[in-house]
């Protein structure tokens, strides 16, 4: 069976959000007709607790977009953003969620971050999502949402790690830097993942 994760589609990483991503929400047409294309459907959602130590806000003197090391890992500093219960932790209202099976919160551990819909970035903690996949049969998953070079591509990073034939739908991301995410992109393919645009699925 094929999955559709669709990545943080969330009003933070799209116009006017904390951590915006350019042009994030023009994805969500063409996300909502990709989701026609599969039998399961999945989300994640960054949900983070205001004291989380991804926020820069948490680091007196310290700066968005600053990196410093947290518990061992490399960190980048960001604005704080997907606030559990806060407006842009919401998925996007124009984002279709009728299909959608399951959602995999993230990011929920203050200590450390998680861009992956699978694993936190110290692998530390699992999300689940690899078992409810697998539960349902799936062998194949496809990845869209924001952002390109990070949550998307850590994603699908991980589902590569985790025997899954992946795919990212490039059409279907948007990212916060392009160099990032062909960077992310290549990468993905030396490990296996396949990258193609949506008309390769629509009809």
């Amino acid at each position: 069976m094929k999955a559709l994760i669709l990545v943080d589609i969330q009003y933070d990483f799209t116009t006017g959000g904390n951590l915006e991503v350019k042009d994030g929400e023009s994805i969500i047409p063409l996300v909502n007709r990709l989701q026609e294309q599969f039998e399961l459907v999945v989300a994640t959602q960054d949900w983070h607790p205001s004291n989380h130590l991804s926020f820069a806000s948490n680091h007196q003197g310290r700066k968005p977009f600053e990196t410093i090391t947290l518990n061992g890992l490399e960190q980048r500093l960001w604005p704080d953003h997907c606030v559990q219960g806060t407006h842009g932790a919401e998925f996007h209202d124009a984002l279709d969620m009728k299909r959608v099976a399951a959602i995999f919160r993230k990011g929920m551990d203050p200590s450390v971050d998680s861009y992956s819909g699978f694993y936190d970035n110290g692998r530390l903690h699992n999300t689940g999502l690899a078992g409810y996949l697998r539960d349902r049969g799936v062998t194949d998953v496809f990845v869209v949402g924001l952002a390109g070079d990070y949550c998307v591509y850590f994603t699908a990073r991980d589902a590569l790690l985790e025997g899954f034939a992946c795919t990212v739908i490039a059409d279907a991301t948007r990212s916060i830097s392009e160099d990032g995410f062909r960077q992310a992109t290549s990468d993905l393919q030396s490990h296996g993942g396949v990258i193609i645009e949506s008309r390769a699925l629509l009809p």
